[in-house]
C-alpha cells in the first residue's frame, strides 16, 4: 500500500491537466499530456500488480531442498591405549571383480566371470593389523615374528578376529568388522581411483608387496625373512598399504568357489553358508600369482599360523552412505 502514495498525486496531476487544457481552451495539447499521465500510472499500477501478486505465490509455497550425502574424503585417526590407527576413506562406486584382462593367464576359475559390482562408501584400515593394535585390545601377542610391534599380527585365526574385534568395539564404542571379499578387492584395486594394477598399487610387485622373493627366499637368520613393518613398501591408490602380501587377510565372507556365477551385483556378501572364509591379498611366503588383487584363497575360520593376519572396515556393508555417519 506504500507504494499507492506516489501513484494517487501522480493520477490526480493528470486529471487536473486535463480539467485546466478544457478550462483554458488550450487545445488538444495539454488533454494528450494529461492522458498520458493517467496512461503511464495505470499501465505502472497494473505491472507492480501482477509483479507482487507472483511474489507472493512464489514465497507462500512449500520450500524443497534435496540434500546430497557428504561425500566422505577425510581420513580417521582411533586411539586405542595409546596405539594410534588410521581408517582411510573408500567412495562407493561399480567396478570389475575377478578375471580383467589385466590379470591375465594367471587369473583363476574361481574369479571368473569377471562380473560388475555396486558397492556403497565404507572406511578400511590404512593397514592391516598391527601386533601393537592387537596387544593393546587383547592384552597378548600370537604372532610368531615377534620384536617389532608395527609388523602385522599373524598366527590368528578367523575366530579369533571375531574376539578382538568385538573387544576393540567395547573399546571404541564403533562398529568394526572384516571387510567384505568385495570391499577387500575394490579398496585393493584403489576404488574410484583405479589404475588398473596387477597388484595393489603396482604392476612391479616389487614396489608394494613382501612376497616369496623378498620375504622368504632368504637366510632365514636374516632380518629380511618373515614379516615385515608395515607402510614400507608403496601405497596404492587409495594410500593402502600392504593390500599385496605381508600377510594374508581374513574376510568376512564364507569362500564359494563358483561364487561369482550368481553373486549380487550390488553389495554382495558372499554365500549364506560354507565350511572356509575368504583370505586375500597374499603373504611374505607366497609367490606373485598370490599377491594379486583378484586372487582367492580361504581357509578353514579356527586355522591359525604365521601367514594369516587381518585389516578392518567400518561402515555397514549396504546401508545408504554409511561411512558418512562416522564422526
Amino acid at each position: 500500500m506504500r507504494r499507492f502514495k506516489y501513484i494517487l498525486p501522480i493520477l490526480l496531476l493528470g486529471m487536473l491537466q486535463i480539467a485546466v487544457a478544457q478550462e483554458a481552451g488550450t487545445g488538444y495539447t495539454g488533454m494528450i499530456i494529461g492522458l498520458i499521465l493517467v496512461a503511464v500510472i495505470a499501465v505502472g499500477a497494473y505491472l507492480w500488480y501482477r509483479r507482487r501478486k507472483s511474489t507472493i505465490a512464489t514465497t507462500s509455497a512449500p520450500l524443497s531442498l534435496t540434500l546430497s550425502p557428504q561425500p566422505i574424503s577425510r581420513n580417521r585417526i582411533f586411539t586405542v591405549k595409546g596405539v594410534e590407527f588410521t581408517m582411510i576413506p573408500v567412495e562407493g562406486g561399480t567396478f570389475t571383480m575377478g578375471a580383467t584382462s589385466e590379470q591375465g593367464s594367471d587369473a583363476y576359475r574361481d574369479t571368473k566371470p569377471a562380473h560388475s559390482v555396486t558397492l556403497d562408501s565404507y572406511y578400511i584400515g590404512e593397514t592391516e593389523v598391527t601386533q601393537a593394535l592387537w596387544q593393546a585390545v587383547m592384552g597378548d601377542n600370537p604372532s610368531y615374528f615377534k620384536g617389532d610391534l608395527q609388523r602385522p599380527v599373524e598366527n590368528v585365526s578367523w575366530n579369533d578376529c571375531q574376539e578382538f574385534i568385538k573387544k576393540l568395539n567395547a573399546l571404541t564404542g564403533r562398529n568394526f568388522r572384516l571387510p567384505t571379499e568385495a570391499e577387500w578387492e575394490y579398496a585393493a584395486r584403489g576404488g574410484n581411483k583405479s589404475k588398473g594394477y596387477k597388484y595393489a598399487g603396482s604392476n612391479n610387485i616389487n614396489d608394494v608387496a613382501w612376497y616369496f622373493d623378498n620375504a622368504y627366499s632368504v637366510d632365514s637368520s636374516s632380518p629380511a625373512y618373515g614379516t615385515h613393518s608395515v607402510r614400507t613398501k608403496q601405497a596404492n591408490e587409495l594410500g593402502l598399504y600392504d593390500m599385496s602380501g605381508n600377510v594374508w587377510e581374513w574376510c568376512s565372507d564364507w569362500y564359494g568357489g563358483s561364487y561369482y556365477s550368481s553373486s549380487p551385483t550390488t553389495n554382495p556378501t558372499g554365500p549364506a553358508t560354507g565350511s572356509t572364509r575368504v583370505l586375500r591379498g597374499g603373504s611374505w611366503y607366497g609367490y606373485a600369482w598370490y599377491c594379486r588383487v583378484s586372487n582367492r584363497f580361504s581357509h578353514a575360520p579356527d586355522i591359525r599360523n604365521n601367514l594369516l593376519g587381518l585389516r578392518l572396515a567400518v561402515g555397514s556393508c549396504g546401508s545408504p552412505s554409511p561411512a558418512s555417519r562416522l564422526p
